[in-house]
């Protein structure tokens, strides 16, 4: 199984400077501590770097390829430069596409307009809703969560052989689990998924703000992330890869940029040419500023070095794993078993708690920020804890009073810009909460669970 992991004599560097870091906030019990910012799986922390380069190029804003005037020159070679940075950053293939977009989510819906006619797609209930669900106009086939990276690929070779007809197919998967962090076998998926007939589209959402992502060591045909867990924030994305079903589709959005010419037909009709390049789906004025976010941080995750940034992030994995581990009540959700190597992404249960009353004392008594629900990713979690998968819920907290049972979960979530104390905060508010209880009283308001007033 080919895994992503940090040699054990690697030197562990500090975290990046991120914004926010020195941000307090108040605590119920009184006073006000540094805010424990642990949900980088939602939205991590822009890098300080990325906010300064934004600043420095703020002033000279201007349009994209419609200018003539110096500002307009000066941000569209910085958005085309964006797009070779990103290029770079993905070790892309000559001939490969980057377009921008707002999301993975948005990358995925892209993609999945431009499958070919009778196309048939392949995804695991363990993926996240946004390459889950984007498939609607194509025969998909939801393929049960594997036990190990082995049955993985076991499960979708089999899947594959026995498709009826053999058409195209595409292959989509998560490179790292937005909610055990475990890390899938990417490139033996991608083998299976060739030596079959098909294509495979990369979700590296939660994998490439922690390990490096090369599409032609990989041999994914595309991959899709979101600039707002790459630490960098102003919502956009990216889609790279193969240019010909993206060349060949209708446009994604019709509109300025994605054509070429423009005119009017005899019978009074119009006539349209689109581009054949990155353009035909980047429709409208592009957010210049979100392209040069995203370029920003995989120039500086680059600069800082993958292989020092891993091992840190290792380091702090073993020491929220190991804390965790002493709480008997906690128990820790995993796919692929404990030895499994993962990114900084931990999901758990803790026995006797309502897991939104959980988070929300981990947030009013030590300032720490965590999620709780099923984390847009509702067939993973329900599978992970055993409950019945017609259950409804919500992608937040479902409406649970403390002490009540809930059917979601607790993550945490770190990466680049974390320190040690906070982790340590963490896995000591854990051990505190489950000795001694909460120190407040919590009511429910509009489906979460608040301090009481």
């Amino acid at each position: 199984m080919s895994v992503f992991t940090a040699a054990a004599d690697q030197t562990v560097c500090a975290p990046l400077p991120v914004l926010g870091r020195d941000v307090t906030v108040p605590l119920v019990t009184g006073g006000e501590v540094t805010y424990a910012a642990l949900d980088y799986a939602a939205s991590a922390p822009a890098l300080q770097r990325v906010w300064d380069d934004v600043a420095a190029y703020a002033p000279y804003y201007g349009s994209v390829h419609r200018g003539a005037g110096y500002l307009s020159q000066l941000s569209t070679d910085l958005f085309e430069n964006a797009r070779k940075t990103v290029a770079e950053f993905l070790d892309c293939r000559e001939g490969d596409q980057v377009i921008f977009t707002r999301s993975t989510t948005d990358s995925l819906n892209l993609l999945a307009a431009t499958l070919p006619a009778d196309c048939q797609v392949f995804v695991f209930e363990t993926e996240h809703h946004a390459s889950l669900l984007p498939w609607r106009d194509a025969r998909v086939t939801y393929l049960n969560a594997p036990r190990t990276p082995d049955e993985a690929v076991a499960t979708l070779e089999r899947a594959l052989a026995d498709r009826d007809p053999y058409g195209p197919a595409l292959v989509c998967v998560t490179g790292a689990s937005n909610v055990t962090g475990e890390l899938w076998p990417v490139r033996e998926l991608a083998a299976a998924a060739h030596a079959h007939g098909a294509r495979i589209v990369l979700d590296a959402a939660q994998l490439a703000p922690h390990h490096p992502v090369s599409v032609r060591d990989l041999d994914v045909d595309w991959v899709a992330f979101s600039g707002h867990k790459l630490y960098a924030p102003f919502g956009s994305g990216v889609l790279a890869g193969r240019s010909d079903w993206l060349r060949e589709a209708e446009p994604y959005l019709a509109g300025g940029g994605a054509s070429r010419k423009v005119a009017r037909r005899t019978d009074g009709g119009v006539d349209v040419e689109w581009h054949e390049s990155a353009a035909r789906h980047e429709a409208g004025s592009p957010n210049v500023i979100g392209a040069y976010s995203i370029a920003s941080a995989c120039k500086a995750l680059a600069e800082a070095g993958f292989e020092g940034l891993v091992a840190r992030e290792q380091h702090l994995i073993d020491t929220v794993r190991a804390g965790l581990a002493e709480v008997p009540e906690v128990r820790v959700l995993s796919l692929f078993g404990d030895d499994a190597p993962r990114v900084g992404v931990i999901s758990f249960v803790v026995e006797g708690w309502n897991s939104s009353h959980f988070a929300a004392a981990l947030s009013a008594e030590y300032g720490i920020g965590v999620r709780d629900g099923l984390f847009c990713a509702h067939p993973l979690v329900r599978t992970l804890l055993g409950s019945d998968p017609g259950t409804q819920g919500e992608c937040g907290a479902p409406e649970a009073a403390p002490g009540e049972k809930s059917l979601n979960a607790i993550r945490v979530s770190f990466g680049a810009g974390t320190p040690d104390e906070h982790v340590q905060r963490f896995v000591t508010a854990v051990k505190e909460l489950v000795r001694d209880g909460a120190k407040w009283n919590y009511r429910t308001e509009d489906g979460r669970c608040v301090p009481a007033v």
